[in-house]
């Protein structure tokens, strides 16, 4: 059965670590992404120590860690940006090792103004292997967010994912409105369903989207990661997590003999 959890960014930014613990368990929810810069400071400046402290208030708690949210992005033309970012998320990865995150989610953020299409897309894959393959060795999976102009068009993503060809290299669906064609999102999840290991949901509010034939297509591929509430801030954050939550609850497949 999939799992219900939440993104830090941007509903909880501002929560420290305890605070993201008791509400979510307060709350009926089971996990969260902490997206980096974010007030739980779980960064790499952490020492050994405070990175041991980390994954003991995990361990503690009924909270899961469902993943750490890095930026770091493989788009650029110039190849020091581009390493950069490769060596940031080696550190990203050691760091989710550390305190027991199970993946690191990276992205690609759409292609260079007058960059070629496909030399781009074949650029972040590349990348893509060499982290996949550096995380394999953490038991860390990598997973790319479904991001950026043009790069979160799905068939675009699909071919980044081909020329990754990394088994550690997964999807992190985005639930993005170029995502749906005529009221569906059929087709294009179909060119990604399998490699999914995480999925963002936005405001469940948003009719423009098909939730529930989302879920039913997660559910048919036996989806049984994180759907996580990646939504905006709020004055009132625990009452729109509870409407959330029953929103959420209210769209999940019924079993099959029911």
């Amino acid at each position: 059965m999939m799992q219900l959890g939440i993104v830090t960014y941007n509903i909880a930014k501002d929560w420290d670590l305890p605070t993201i613990l008791k509400r979510l368990e307060m709350l009926g929810y089971q996990g969260v992404e902490l997206r980096t810069t974010h007030a739980h400071k779980v960064e790499v400046n952490l020492t050994k120590d405070e990175r041991q402290e980390i994954r003991k208030r995990f361990d503690d708690s009924p909270i899961e860690l469902a993943g750490l949210g890095s930026a770091f992005e493989y788009q650029s033309t110039d190849p020091a940006v581009v390493r950069k970012n490769i060596e940031g998320t080696k550190e990203y990865v050691r760091l989710a090792h550390d305190i027991g995150s199970p993946g690191v989610k990276v992205r690609p953020n759409g292609i260079p103004k007058g960059a070629d299409l496909d030399a781009t897309l074949r650029r972040i894959g590349e990348a893509l292997h060499e982290v996949g393959e550096d995380a394999t060795g953490f038991g860390v999976e990598i997973r790319v967010e479904v991001h950026g102009g043009i790069t979160q068009e799905v068939p675009n993503f699909a071919k980044i994912m081909t020329y990754a060809d990394h088994p550690n290299v997964y999807t992190c669906w985005n639930s993005n409105p170029t995502d749906v064609k005529n009221g569906s999102v059929r087709e294009n999840f179909a060119l990604v369903g399998p490699k999914i290991r995480e999925v963002h949901l936005r405001d469940l509010t948003d009719e423009t989207y098909p939730w529930r034939e989302l879920f039913s297509l997660l559910n048919d591929v036996g989806y049984q990661g994180y759907t996580l509430a990646e939504i905006p801030e709020s004055s009132d954050p625990e009452r729109v997590l509870r409407y959330f939550r029953a929103l959420w609850l209210a769209y999940q497949p019924k079993p099959k003999d029911a």
